[in-house]
């Protein structure tokens, strides 16, 4: 996967397709400035050398040189700052009221309250097709007086190119698959794919009960988990394991077993565990299945892997997300990799789409499905369009969980200072978590002078520490702050950044 999209990238660097030449790449690298002493000397007590550090100052809006500029042509992983590049590419591509629809179709309409055909959803790639809009649009369904399903249950998920995105996910990002960080993106994603397990600590040696929503009908959970009383609840999640098993059945009736061992303190008391489903398609079968039954339906069919999607159909109900500006919120307050990997696969979709208006209905309607080098051109191809060059650029799935993608800090802050000037600045600077506030930013500097005076997105990986976004300082001026940190002792990273942020908000000059 990344051997594909690293050599795509050099390919249009070399050959000049996307990236513009510019006078700029030959001059000299301007000076660098040091960093604050306070900083400084924060980064030397967590052992991190200045050469692992990357730092950008400067005013917001304003052309005169950087207040600090340390290392900034390097090409550093970004971790989630990768999504402020995605999130703000396609606020500017596809515009604030983008919605992304999915659809119940047949190939026949019910009569007297009996679907006595198959039922297609089509999934149009919503990043934020959660619980509650799914039930809503099966409770479209219900309204309009269908009871009873006596087809097979069949999901185009033809949008996004899945057989690329297995290939990607064979190679495991770290040994944490069930962690919803690690979901894969969807044409047709419900619910993030996940399920929501509430732990209620029990007696000693006595399982924790369990709450978990949704609750497949295809799937069964086994609980082997054990409350023990340790006094210190401490890195809870640490102690407990998940494993799905499949149950062969009859076909399309596949069955799924969870698995669920380890120990939970009864210190911890209530506590919510998140874990990935199974596959996409079996876990929207048993969700499918669990709130249309609760709606009083019936579905008499199984899920149907192995029909073609007949055509023409005819709509029986549809859902559209929120705008995309609201949708960006999500996904940069809260970091979340698999509705940033949702859009960024958007942007590819749309490419192929744009590319092909003009042509012949039938044409467009035989578009391939949208992959990650799509996406990585849709956005080249909108950085050319801004005059911004970003040479060191390497982009894998848009969302930061990589390995691989790079960005430096001289590029950020160019996109940060192109984000300020555009008309959609607000909504862009209203995805970012307000420090000591919300999102990824709640616990952070929540009692210093800076609360709620700082915008920022935050990334970590293993070995990973970063933070980029827009501070007002205590004179009311605006400054534009980026701090990534690539080394083994990165974690120990926030103490300087913090520090860096609490400078540039109480500076004297």
């Amino acid at each position: 996967m990344f051997s594909l999209h690293h050599r795509l990238v050099r390919s249009l660097l070399l050959c000049g397709w996307l990236l513009p030449a510019t006078a700029a790449l030959a001059q000299k690298s301007p000076p660098q400035s040091p960093l604050p002493a306070v900083v400084a000397l924060a980064l030397q007590a967590a052992n991190i050398p200045q050469n692992a550090v990357a730092v950008v100052v400067q005013d917001a809006g304003a052309t005169n040189p950087p207040l600090i500029r340390l290392n900034a042509e390097q090409a550093f992983n970004p971790a989630s700052l990768m999504k402020l590049l995605t999130t703000y590419a396609a606020l500017d591509m596809l515009g604030p009221a983008y919605t992304w629809s999915t659809e119940m179709l047949s190939d026949r309409l019910p009569v007297d309250g009996v679907l006595d055909g198959d039922l297609v959803i089509k999934g149009g790639g919503d990043p934020n097709l959660t619980l509650e809009q799914f039930w809503l649009l099966l409770r479209q369904l219900r309204a309009r007086g269908v009871r009873e399903i006596h087809g097979d249950l069949l999901l185009d998920r033809s949008l996004f190119d899945d057989e690329e995105i297995a290939a990607a996910a064979a190679v495991p990002f770290d040994d944490q698959p069930l962690r919803p960080y690690n979901v894969t993106p969807d044409a047709l994603l419900v619910n993030y794919k996940s399920l929501r397990l509430q732990l209620l600590a029990g007696s000693a040696d006595q399982a924790p009960a369990l709450l978990v929503e949704p609750r497949p009908t295809n799937l069964n959970i086994l609980n082997r988990l054990r409350t023990t009383h340790d006094p210190a609840c401490g890195n809870w999640k640490s102690r407990l394991h998940a494993e799905y098993l499949e149950d062969a059945g009859s076909p399309g009736n596949t069955r799924f077993q969870l698995i669920l061992s380890g120990d939970y303190p009864a210190s911890c008391g209530e506590k919510t565990w998140q874990l990935g489903g199974m596959s996409h398609a079996y876990y929207i079968d048993g969700v499918f299945r669990q709130l249309w039954q609760e709606l009083g339906g019936a579905f008499s069919g199984r899920l149907a892997l192995d029909k073609p999607i007949p055509s023409p159909l005819l709509p029986l109900a549809r859902s559209e997300s929120p705008p995309l500006a609201n949708v960006i919120r999500d996904i940069n307050k809260y970091s979340n990799n698999v509705m940033a990997r949702q859009l960024y696969l958007t942007l590819g979709a749309e490419w192929l789409k744009r590319g092909n208006q003009g042509q012949d209905p039938a044409v467009r309607q035989t578009l391939r499905p949208a992959g990650a080098n799509d996406a990585a051109r849709a956005l080249y191809a909108w950085l050319t369009r801004q005059q911004l060059n970003f040479p060191e650029l390497i982009l894998e799935n848009g969302a930061g969980l990589s390995r691989q993608e790079r960005l430096s800090a001289n590029s950020l802050a160019a996109l940060l200072q192109h984000a300020w000037q555009n008309p959609l600045m607000p909504e862009f600077i209203a995805s970012l978590s307000l420090a000591g506030v919300d999102g990824t930013l709640k616990k952070r500097l929540p009692h210093e002078a800076i609360r709620a005076q700082a915008h920022l997105k935050t990334g970590t990986l293993d070995a990973v520490q970063t933070i980029a976004g827009y501070v007002r300082d205590r004179r009311g001026q605006w400054q534009i702050v980026v701090f990534l940190v690539n080394h083994p002792q990165a974690a120990k990273a926030q103490a300087a950044q913090d520090a860096l942020l609490g400078w540039v908000y109480a500076r004297e000059d």
